[in-house]
């Protein structure tokens, strides 16, 4: 697909949603590519999710990879049992 081709694609479907949440997100991924900034801005709630996983690593609450990969394949195994 050229760029022409998907550029018109895109405002085919820009022009039909009613979406207002995801033109304004289309726009700030657009604005954000023009002038080089990507960074994304987090929510407040989203802010305060990212906190607490950094204070529960600092504390020590995670978990390694194998013990994860152990307590999924437990759960997995319950549920396939249903």
């Amino acid at each position: 697909m050229t760029v022409t081709d998907l550029k018109n694609k895109l405002i085919a479907k820009i022009t039909q949603t009613q979406n207002n949440q995801l033109l304004e997100e289309m726009y700030r991924l657009i604005v954000n590519e023009e002038t080089g900034n990507s960074l994304y801005e987090l929510s407040n709630e989203q802010n305060k999710a990212v906190e607490e996983a950094q204070m529960q690593f600092k504390n020590g609450q995670f978990l390694k990879s194998e013990q994860a990969d152990k307590e999924i394949d437990e759960w997995l195994d319950k549920i396939t049992r249903i």
